[in-house]
């Protein structure tokens, strides 16, 4: 099998690594840069805290600090009118998942034009805009190193899968540092989101050994301090292991490609506005359930690679203890259902099969080693409401 590896071109990983970004603008020959992020990071401090590293430099920027969660198209036609106000050279995005996918969208939307719509996997987005400098803040989605990004169709309510050159970032400073004021509920679903990802690549069908090293690397590290991270959110040990198993499980996913979790996740955020790395933790114990008899060998390793079971165990046991483990997680980390969060089961109902069409559609369930049926999905909607 010939696997193809995407990746940007300078990475930079430890804690206060993000000190340098001045040197990899200059190294890359950059001055005039548009910070894309939010206005929870700005409320922190944790943008100050960035821009005065430019400011020390005598680098020029603004800031769009209007990200919404799940971005959106009308959140990057906004942002889009922020990059043209001035003659920015660069897009650095800085936060998680959403100001980073935002970011990457400004860059090649500057240079493709039309909607993100025209763009959607399996369209391959491959002529690049400015370069585009990431900087995660939360340890989950590993969209640092990734060839994706995610963005919600506001007119069609459809969240759109992004691939290509032109969604690598040129650089990523990865920096747990800024991870310890996240609370509780966003280290969890980020953890988890970096777990899925690690996961679903591992047991892709397009999975191949240069990946598999990462998916195996991250795994473990995520189900030993996960649970360290919520209670003790300032412990620099579980933060910097969760914030590497989320780049790791992200080189991982970005060159293997994601599976049914994922495929499923996308139409719960899209239609009742659940958080990515929450929507995956409902799915994943469920869904892993469903998987397992298509590839119990693969299943089984990420059971013990978690120590979750033995090596003496066979796989039928190693799999079923996966699928307890992952159960016992949501619970320890009060993962709620979608209708404990008020999205009542029979409101809902009647958009799962929409849902399943979906899910289906964005192509990621294909990667799945049990490929579903669209009554299948719907009945694993069913089963995590």
């Amino acid at each position: 099998m010939i696997g193809r590896v995407q990746s940007p071109k300078i990475i930079r990983i430890g804690g206060g690594v993000v000190e340098e970004i001045a040197d990899v603008l200059h190294q890359l020959g950059l001055s005039r840069p548009l910070v894309v992020t939010d206005a929870n990071l700005v409320q922190i401090g944790h943008v100050k805290t960035f821009t005065d590293l430019l400011d020390k430099a005598g680098i020029e920027w603004n800031v769009f600090d209007g990200v919404v969660e799940d971005p959106t198209d009308t959140c990057l036609d906004e942002a889009l009118e922020s990059f043209s106000a001035a003659p920015h050279d660069c897009v650095i995005g800085f936060g998680g998942g959403s100001p980073m996918d935002t970011a990457k969208a400004v860059s090649f939307m500057a240079a493709n034009g039309g909607h993100v719509r025209d763009y959607k996997a399996p369209f391959q987005i491959d002529k690049c805009g400015v370069p585009t400098i990431l900087v995660p803040t939360t340890g989950g989605t590993g969209s640092e190193l990734t060839r994706w990004c995610v963005i919600t169709d506001t007119g069609r309510v459809e969240k759109y899968n992004l691939s290509g050159l032109a969604c690598v970032a040129t650089a990523a400073l990865i920096d747990w540092q800024f991870t310890v004021t996240k609370p509780w509920r966003i280290t969890a679903d980020t953890a988890v989101d970096s777990l899925t990802h690690a996961m679903e690549a591992y047991v892709s069908r397009k999975a191949f050994a240069y990946t598999d090293a990462f998916a195996l690397s991250a795994m473990p590290l995520i189900a030993k301090h996960v649970r360290t991270a919520c209670r003790e959110p300032e412990n620099p040990e579980a933060r910097e292991a969760l914030m590497l198993a989320a780049s790791q499980a992200g080189m991982a996913f970005s060159n293997a490609s994601v599976a049914l979790v994922h495929g499923m996740s996308r139409p719960i955020g899209a239609h009742f506005h659940v958080a990515h790395g929450l929507s995956n933790a409902m799915l994943l114990p469920a869904v892993t359930a469903f998987s397992v008899s298509a590839a119990p060998a693969r299943y089984a390793d990420c059971a013990r690679v978690m120590e979750w079971a033995n090596d003496s165990d066979t796989d039928e046991t190693a799999c079923r203890k996966l699928v307890e483990g992952l159960r016992q997680l949501n619970e320890d980390l009060k993962v709620p259902s979608p209708g404990e969060l008020g999205h009542h089961k029979e409101l809902a109902q009647p958009k799962f099969e929409l849902m399943a069409e979906q899910a289906l559609a964005s192509g990621s369930p294909h990667n799945n080693p049990r490929i579903p049926e669209a009554d299948e999905i719907v009945r694993l909607y069913e089963e995590i409401w």
